[in-house]
């Protein structure tokens, strides 16, 4: 698969550097050609350096690895390169008190959707910390890690799903693009847990046997 990644920073390392060596070909696209041009020499593998544009136009599937606000702001100006492709967003509105920035407007992902009407875009990697993304695999307890995924195009579904699987994790459907900002509300109370109360937020869920309650174990035959 052809993969454009626009941005140079920790979640373009994190994410390519696994796609690379799954034999995709990733060209890392960024303002500063140097910065770009360092980070593909990084990743080695055959990644290429190239200007945001070059990125965009040479891919199938294009990473949004930027800064919530700067996002919608870059896509706007490659909207035609955009066209037909998906645009996968694993981007956090989260500010100061880890309120979401996006105050119960359009979510981060919707808002790079507007601001790239024909591209398909495809919400993704938006909870974990980019040392997460890091490991070779992710895999906790011996499950590897899910990874909700949200979106409306079926083909770009699919390819996210294969990027997904590449990294070492499973990917689980979460809704079309209007529940991408449950996502990005989820990642806000995790990033709150772990950071503000030092808690586990893996913790604050049942295992699934037990999510819907007793008489669903009941109904099953377990009690």
């Amino acid at each position: 698969m052809r993969i454009g990644v626009l941005g140079t920073g920790n979640m373009a390392d994190a994410l390519a550097t696994h796609w690379v060596r799954a034999g995709h070909e990733v060209v890392i696209g960024g303002r500063d050609a140097h910065k770009a041009q360092r980070l593909a020499t990084r990743i080695g593998g055959g990644a290429k350096a190239a200007s945001l544009r070059a990125a965009a136009d040479s891919a199938e599937v294009v990473l949004a690895a930027l800064p919530f606000g700067a996002g919608a702001e870059v896509v706007r100006g490659l909207h035609t390169a955009l066209e037909g492709k998906a645009l996968l967003d694993c981007s956090n509105p989260v500010g100061p008190g880890f309120r979401l920035l996006t105050e119960g407007g359009p979510s981060a992902a919707q808002q790079l959707a507007a601001a790239a009407p024909g591209a398909h875009v495809v919400k993704a990697f938006n909870l974990c910390h980019e040392d997460v993304w890091r490991m070779r695999p992710p895999v906790f307890d011996g499950r590897p890690l899910a990874v909700p995924v949200c979106g409306d195009d079926e083909t770009a579904l699919a390819h996210v799903r294969e990027l997904v699987r590449d990294v070492g994790c499973e990917a689980v459907s979460g809704g079309g693009l209007e529940c991408a900002g449950l996502l990005e509300a989820t990642a806000a109370l995790f990033i709150a847990l772990w950071v503000a109360e030092g808690a586990d937020a893996q913790a604050i869920a049942p295992p699934l046997a037990y999510a819907a309650g007793p008489c669903h174990l009941e109904a099953k035959g377990d009690l």
